[in-house]
Parts: C-alpha cells; sequence; structure tokens
C-alpha cells in the first residue's frame, strides 16, 4: 500500500470513528450530519465524499465493523457456554471486560437497531442473522447440543443467547452512570452472579431437551 492509500485509508477510519463517537454520546445516530463528521476529523466536507457516498453507506460499513468485533466476542463467549459449570463464570468475566473495553461498539449496535435509520437498522438486522448462524455454527461442536436435531431449535437459543448478551452489555455500562466506588462494584459482582445463573439455566434446559420434548 502507497503512503497515499495508506493516508486515506486512515481518514476513512477516522471518519467511521467519529461517527461512532458521535453517535454513542447521548445521540442517534440519523441526527449526525455529514459535515459534523467531517469536521470532527478535520476535513472540508466535501473531502467527505471521497470516503463515503452519503452517511448511510458510511453507517453500513460501521455496521460492518461493530459486528465483527461482536461476533469475536460472541465466539469467545460461546466456548465458554459450552462448558457452562466449569467456564461460565471466566468466560462472563472476559465479556464485561470486552465491554469495559469497547462500550461505543455495543451501544452503538444496540441503539441502533431501534434507531431512526432505515438503512442502518436494516443492516443491524442482517449482521445479527449472521451473528445468530455464526455462534450456532460454533455451538454444534460441542456435546452438550448434540442432542438438538432441528437447527431452527439451536438457533432459537442462539437467538436467546446473542439478545441477552445485548442485555448484559447496556446493564453493566448503565451501571457505570449509576453508581461509583463500593457501590458499583458491588453491583457489578450482583449481575455477573445473575448473568452466570441464567447461562446455567439455558443449558440445563439444553441438556434435557429431548426429554421435555418426549414430555410435551
Amino acid at each position: 500500500m502507497s503512503i497515499r492509500d495508506e493516508r486515506k485509508q486512515q481518514s476513512r477510519q477516522a471518519l467511521l470513528d467519529a461517527a461512532l463517537t458521535l453517535s454513542t454520546s447521548g445521540r442517534s445516530f440519523s441526527s449526525i450530519s455529514l459535515r459534523e463528521v467531517a469536521r470532527e476529523v478535520g476535513l472540508v466536507p466535501t473531502a467527505f465524499y471521497r470516503h463515503f457516498q452519503d452517511m448511510d453507506e458510511l453507517g453500513q460499513e460501521l455496521v460492518d465493523q461493530v459486528a465483527l468485533y461482536l461476533k469475536n466476542v460472541l465466539n469467545q463467549l460461546g466456548k465458554g457456554f459450552a462448558h457452562p459449570e466449569a467456564r461460565t463464570k471466566t468466560s462472563m468475566q472476559l465479556f464485561f471486560e470486552a465491554v469495559d473495553k469497547n462500550p461505543q461498539q455495543w451501544i452503538f449496535m444496540i441503539s441502533e437497531r431501534w434507531g431512526g435509520s432505515e438503512a442502518i437498522r436494516k443492516a443491524i438486522a442482517r449482521e445479527i442473522v449472521f451473528l445468530n448462524d455464526d455462534l450456532a455454527n460454533s455451538l454444534k461442536k460441542f456435546e452438550i447440543v448434540q442432542n438438538f436435531h432441528d437447527e431452527n431449535d439451536l438457533k432459537v437459543i442462539t437467538n436467546i443467547l446473542i439478545n441477552l448478551s445485548f442485555t448484559w452489555a447496556m446493564s453493566w455500562i448503565s451501571l457505570q452512570r449509576l453508581y461509583t466506588g463500593i457501590e458499583l462494584e458491588l453491583q457489578k459482582m450482583v449481575l455477573q452472579k445473575q448473568a452466570v445463573t441464567q447461562i446455567r439455566l439455558i443449558f440445563k434446559g439444553i441438556e434435557n431437551w429431548d426429554i421435555q420434548k418426549t414430555e410435551s
């Protein structure tokens, strides 16, 4: 890559980062203007068009980037899900550390999932389908889900897990806005314990899935 191409890529990424920051600071993506994003990175508005056709195109690429990050986090979490007794607590600790490290990605994906931009909503809906498929494929490798003979049943579980991960992430982020000091640490412990319990209950149901279907 030439120096010119590298600088162009850096400017493109700077616009994406600026849009992410602006859209997770108490505003929706649809309320942010092209001029604001360009100004945030020190570019004139006309320079924006060297990288993106419009804000919808920028937003869709931002969704792709955030979804890739979430995919990696969820895949790591899925490995812990597959061994709920031994690894769930550690996996949840790593999950919440990931939320602490990159809260903006979670805020963006969750808030814009029901936000004002139709193009962004559709892009997020598409990526959640991909996340669901990817997590289902990851879990298929583990013995605990071998009694799921209908793939649609497995995807019901992975959809629950993905939605739970969004709930955990936003609850975790909200704690840091509501509490400080020792109270914050206590509330974090409570949330982590609740999350671990939820996972263990879900996978206890998975272990007995065939029994439940027979009895019904």
